[in-house]
């Protein structure tokens, strides 16, 4: 599969490597590359940038027809909390911002360290909560998680990341303010 990276930070680069590793055709670029031509290009685009730095990116790329996987947590700038929430999520706001693009919610409670390493915490695979509106589009979120070693968790209807961000911020809590580390993620267990 042909996938797209914005964002070449430590979440980027580390999907872009393990998704590579995977078997997948992946292009890494920042906010400023060359957007619109590997977006153009792309079956599937992750947006692993800052949410604050997303709504640059609507002008500058087609994203209609693409399914956009959104990774971020629309934390505050000083770690507090968080800038949406409850009644709209940063990928509902990303949806209506990337018009025409199908918008996934995943990968945004996995530390970006964990991509090195294995995703595994205690010799399990850690989980990631997918959501989204499209079913074909979660699937094929769901696919390329599981292909990276990861759990995926089907998490309904895009308006669920309002509560996956709040996980994701509970997450990095725990793992910086906390002192817990990054080996840590969030996991359901069903019976």
């Amino acid at each position: 599969m042909r996938i797209a990276v914005i964002g070449n930070g430590n979440v980027g680069s580390g999907l872009s490597r393990i998704l590579g590793e995977a078997g997948h055709e992946v292009t890494t670029i920042g906010r400023n590359d060359a957007l619109s031509t590997a977006v153009a290009k792309a079956e599937v685009v992750v947006v692993a940038t800052p949410y604050g730095a997303i709504a640059d990116l609507a002008g500058k790329a087609d994203f209609s027809g693409k399914t956009v996987i959104d990774v971020s947590n629309p934390v505050t700038e000083d770690f507090s909390g968080l800038q949406v929430g409850h009644k709209t999520s940063a990928a509902e706001e990303i949806a209506s911002s990337l018009s025409g693009a199908t918008v996934v919610k995943a990968f945004n409670t996995v530390f970006a360290q964990n991509y090195g390493t294995g995703p595994k915490v205690n010799g399990q695979p850690i989980q990631t909560f997918v959501a989204g509106d499209d079913e074909a589009a979660r699937e094929t979120v769901k696919a390329l998680a599981a292909e990276i070693g990861l759990e995926p968790v089907d998490a309904g209807p895009l308006a669920n990341a309002r509560y996956l961000e709040p996980i994701g911020f509970l997450n990095i809590q725990f793992g910086y303010v906390f002192g817990h580390g990054t080996g840590i993620a969030p996991r359901w267990q069903f019976s």
